[in-house]
């Protein structure tokens, strides 16, 4: 590899297509004779219908069908193993809510589909829904995870680690702490709202959708509706983002290719933004007692990361909180448990960095805690405890700069001119607090399958059945074939987001670029290869050589003793059209080392205590995630992820009303998030050392890492400016102003 591009910054190779409106997402296709659907939901958390009244619904302009639990069609449930999905990615068929819509008569949570009025036009199905009446029998709900664990207690949510005696550890130690953090439901709310475009002929169910994962939702459409996987096609080449509620399929897309069913004709169906709160997953509620405790020395001699999270009473979601605690730090006496408490709201799934976002807020609130109850400066804590290899699994990392990184954040912030007493620190009327937090996420290399075409017109274009959710996939490819071909980046065409092309892994997970650009790589060697059987053929440019002694040179060139020949030479003087491979990437199986990715967030916050406002100043952040093959979208990526995770720590709560359960804040008028006023300087410093185990760019995930950390940095730099120790997210003024 040259490195000239590979690891230097590219601009997005679909930018044009975005900003000009030429990328067609899921709600953008319009077919002919297509109808649209607008669901009717469920006003109470749990109970039964007793009566669906929608004949004045039918009786209005352009309505074609009310479908319900009555004349749904019968379909089947998909059989959603989870097991090994890490290694069975390809053939996964996952969905979170496994109940099917209007499967009975029975609601679990609030915002449940009862209804769907399909119509003419999108007004006039909303309109129609408007007056579709259901008679329900409400039974008592649960509507908090305190209530859950009170009312119906535990369940064992897996994903625990024990090592030596927490206990006895704890006991024995000189400094102690025994403290609880609470985070609140959070909603993923991404830009594009879920839509799906559904649409048979001849047998075959042809869907756009908004997911994260065209293959898995592919496969899940293929169980419900009985179909094999060739008469299934699922197409999302553009997606609004996502942040992990895309990734499986949600009632919604089942009940939009079953109306398409019904009525013969294609529908559409767009959740309306306060079903972005109830239907299509969320972040949980978690509550976690966290118990350290050091020897005289400051040094670690005790974890224990005991975590709960609501889940719905259809399903089991663990949030697994203490996915980071069990290896981050050095300590031999370790307890990590996950248990779950049953609320009735719709079921959890993954949001960016699941289980490690909560999870971290919690673990580095609690390292500044012990730190300061041991008399140690936070950030010399944190250097002075970090694990040098992972002792929950006793194997080596893979490769970690984390010290590195700490020290280079540290000093990039000013952490050493810091004042170290509470409240010292101020600029006229802003006292100025800084706090530290450590990040940390999983790095994988998943099953994944491309496809390289050289042609003969001197283009390559490369296929494969995954997505882009905004992150930069196809730049990352085009760079990858540019790098081993030498073509220039805007002679090759990516496509991307059809479940027809060799399968590819679902966008979630950082997992893609370290398992894209394998399958890429070899794709395109092997297409090389074949140009090259080409080229030595009779009438070739190189005819009678020895294909393997065919070099390649500069701008998609083949050269050998001073005889230079394009990929179009080859191809036209053979009258071929191309050549072609395509090549299976397969799931690391490397067993020797703890793969993960790590860095550190530095937080500046200002509190005014006169007008009570409190902000995030300044961030810098130092990450460590292996090669970084486009510095420009790394960058983006983790600027993002500061973005959310300051929504994390002082905006985001969804909120239900506990007489009810229903969701009182399902809009963007008072869902707090970051706005463009909110955010702060931010300074990202990107470590570039290639993790060459796993796999031979040397690249881990960056999607995920940057918002883990930063709320309890950001939680840790308040208590520094203010002394107010805040456990429970998010940070508000009325938390900070509220009497100890």
């Amino acid at each position: 590899m040259s490195d000239k591009i590979i690891g230097v910054a590219q601009r997005r190779v679909e930018g044009r297509q975005k900003v000009s409106g030429a990328a067609l997402y899921a709600a953008d296709h319009h077919l002919d004779g297509q109808l649209y659907a607008y669901g009717v939901y469920s006003s109470i958390s749990s109970g039964r219908i007793l009566a669906v009244h929608d004949e004045q619904a039918r009786r209005m302009p352009g309505v074609v069908e009310v479908l319900h639990h009555g004349n749904f069609p019968r379909l089947h449930r998909t059989p959603s193993g989870a097991k090994n999905l890490i290694k069975n990615i390809l053939t996964a068929s996952k969905v979170d809510e496994h109940r099917l819509p209007f499967e009975d008569d029975r609601v679990y949570y609030p915002g449940q589909f009862v209804a769907l009025v399909v119509a003419e036009s999108f007004e006039q199905a909303r309109a129609a829904a408007y007056q579709v009446n259901v008679d329900y029998q409400a039974d008592e709900s649960i509507n908090s995870l305190d209530d859950a664990l009170r009312t119906r207690g535990a369940r064992a949510g897996g994903g625990g680690h024990e090592r030596g005696d927490p206990e006895a550890g704890f006991q024995q130690a000189a400094h102690r702490i025994d403290v609880t953090y609470t985070t609140p439901v959070e909603t993923h709310n991404p830009m594009e709202m879920h839509a799906t475009t559904a649409h048979w002929r001849d047998g075959r169910l042809f869907v756009y959708e908004s997911s994260q994962g065209v293959v898995n939702h592919r496969n899940v459409l293929a169980n419900v509706f009985d179909l094999s996987t060739d008469q299934v096609e699922v197409l999302a080449p553009y997606i609004g983002s996502g942040f992990g509620a895309k990734l499986w399929p949600w009632p919604h897309s089942i009940a939009a290719c079953a109306a398409a069913r019904v009525t013969k004709r294609p529908v559409q169906l767009m959740l309306p933004r306060e079903q972005m709160f109830t239907t299509v997953g969320h972040r949980p509620e978690t509550r976690q007692r966290m118990r350290l405790a050091t020897n005289g020395e400051g040094r670690l001699v005790s974890i224990r990361h005991e975590s709960y999270n609501s889940t719905s009473t259809l399903d089991n979601y663990t949030e697994t909180c203490g996915g980071v605690t069990k290896s981050l730090y050095s300590c031999p006496n370790v307890l990590v448990s996950h248990s779950m408490g049953q609320v009735n709201r719709g079921t959890p799934t993954s949001m960016r960095a699941p289980g490690a976002a909560p999870g971290l807020f919690a673990l580095e609130s609690a390292i500044d805690e012990i730190a300061l109850a041991s008399g140690v400066d936070p950030l010399v804590f944190r250097q002075n405890n970090l694990a040098s290899k992972d002792e929950s699994t006793n194997l080596p990392w893979s490769s970690n700069h984390l010290p590195e990184a700490i020290e280079k954040a540290a000093e990039r912030f000013g952490w050493h001119q810091r004042d170290a007493a509470v409240g010292a620190m101020r600029e006229g009327d802003e006292l100025i607090g800084y706090g530290v937090g450590a990040c940390n996420w999983e790095a994988f290399q998943v099953a994944t399958d491309a496809r390289v075409i050289l042609r003969a017109d001197g283009r390559a274009l490369v296929q494969c059945g995954l997505q882009d959710i905004g992150t930069g996939t196809y730049t990352i490819i085009a760079q990858t074939v540019a790098e081993l071909t030498g073509l220039p980046m805007d002679r090759v065409e990516v496509q991307l987001g059809n479940s027809s092309f060799p399968p590819g892994a679902l966008s979630g997970g950082s997992w893609v670029t370290a398992s894209l650009m394998p399958a890429v790589a070899g794709a395109t060697r092997q297409a090389l290869d074949t140009l090259r059987e080409y080229a030595v053929m009779n009438d070739g440019p190189f005819a009678g050589q020895d294909p393997q002694s065919i070099e390649l040179g500069e701008n998609g060139q083949l050269s050998k003793g001073g005889v230079n020949a394009s990929f179009a030479d080859v191809l036209t003087r053979q009258r071929l059209s191309r050549a072609e491979a395509t090549y299976h990437s397969g799931a690391s199986e490397n067993d020797k080392y703890s793969f993960r990715s790590f860095g550190v967030h530095f937080v500046e916050v200002r509190w005014d205590p006169g007008i009570s406002r409190l902000r995030v100043a300044r961030v810098v952040s130092a990450i460590d995630v292996g090669k970084v093959v486009n510095p420009l979208a790394a960058r983006n990526q983790v600027e993002g992820a500061i973005i959310m995770g300051i929504g994390m720590a002082l905006f985001e709560a969804a909120e239900h009303d506990p007489r009810n359960g229903l969701p009182v804040n399902n809009n963007f008028a008072e869902y707090m998030v970051p706005v463009h006023g909110d955010q702060p300087d931010i300074d990202v410093l990107l470590l570039d050392y290639p993790d060459y185990q796993l796999g031979e760019f040397g690249a881990r995930g960056i999607g995920e890492i940057g918002v883990t950390g930063l709320a309890a940095a950001v939680a840790n730099a308040v208590y520094h400016a203010t002394g107010r120790r805040i456990r429970s997210l998010p940070i508000t003024k009325e938390k900070l102003m509220a009497t100890r």
